[in-house]
């Protein structure tokens, strides 16, 4: 699946959002006696990003400002938790149909894969077909990859580690100005509060912004796909998100077309007191790339396993047990 997650929290989750405030919301209430600390806010080890003040006005309902302020909070925290993400490793199960005409499955694929650090790059290298172990050909073929990046990296010179991390730099650099258009693309709206995973969380629209024009090319999408997220209240951290595209859009180089209905939902959860992370993703895709090849599929992935990687951590199968620390 080649639509990537994090491309797509950036519609509805910018560094300022536009917002305006229609249904009544109760203030926020104090913890109760029984909350402990795996109620508080996680543990970053970056400098506290101080909460914003949301306290409802007489008619229990919160400004624009305090909406930017919500937003703004909530995708620094993002940033910063998407950073650490990359110090762990974790097993994601991939389930994929293929849909025909009537909307009905016409093949299936299943995929598990153990996703690695090797070297800061995340690998991922697959471990199972349909539930079942590769057979010895696969595996063998799966290590050479595995070996092959280890090999690039060890064999760096200073000059192409420099380049490299250059290009990541470039790269964030163009990200920071996909959010900024993304805060000018949607008018965001809160529209209450549920419980996500036994915590409370603000519930929050991004609609497009009518009439809107993006500065950058690469942004003229934003305005086909709405959604919905829902904001853990006591780490402020996205806890879930929902997005559909309204109408066809174009997107890409590659004249990729993602048809009016394609959507997804993606869930993540608090670990410990130091991280959120992944848990479970559903989509429904429709697509053509290049006016040939035609997507339509449904998918299912989940998210397990997860452990802290640490450099002399050793690189072993599923089932394979790691070197005692």
């Amino acid at each position: 699946m080649w639509v990537r997650v994090g491309a797509l929290v950036l519609l509805v989750l910018p560094l300022h959002a536009r917002a305006q405030q229609d249904t009544p919301v109760p203030p926020p209430g104090n913890p109760s006696p029984q909350s402990s600390a795996s109620d508080q806010p996680a543990s970053t080890g970056e400098p506290a990003i101080a909460k914003p003040d949301l306290t409802p006005s007489p008619d229990g309902k919160l400004s624009q400002e305090q909406m930017r302020e919500l937003t703004r909070v909530v995708a620094q925290n993002y940033r910063d938790n998407y950073n650490r993400e990359r110090d762990y490793t974790f097993v994601r199960r991939d389930v994929e149909h293929n849909i025909d005409g009537n909307g009905q499955a016409k093949s299936s694929e299943i995929k598990t894969y153990e996703v690695l650090q090797v070297y800061g790059e995340q690998v991922w290298r697959l471990v199972q077909k349909d539930d079942k172990p590769l057979d010895a050909k696969e595996s063998a073929k799966e290590e050479e990859k595995i070996q092959k990046v280890i090999d690039k990296h060890k064999d760096e010179s200073d000059e192409e580690r420099r380049k490299r991390e250059e290009k990541q730099a470039k790269a964030r650099d163009e990200e920071r100005k996909f959010v900024s258009e993304v805060a000018d693309t949607y008018d965001f709206t809160l529209v209450g509060i549920e419980l996500v995973d036994g915590r409370e969380a603000w519930v929050i629209d991004g609609e497009p912004r009518p009439g809107f024009e993006p500065h950058e090319k690469d942004a003229k999408f934003l305005s086909k796909f709405h959604g919905r997220m829902w904001i853990d209240k006591a780490d402020m951290q996205l806890a879930k998100l929902h997005v559909e595209a309204l109408d066809t859009a174009s997107v890409g180089w590659v004249l990729a077309r993602i048809h009016k209905g394609t959507q997804f939902t993606f869930e993540r959860t608090r670990m410990t007191d130091e991280i959120w992370l992944p848990l479970h993703l559903s989509y429904k895709f429709d697509a053509r790339v290049a006016l040939f090849k035609g997507y339509n599929v449904e998918g299912d992935s989940t998210f397990r396993d997860y452990k802290k990687f640490s450099a002399s951590s050793k690189i072993v199968g599923m089932g394979e047990a790691p070197d005692e620390k």
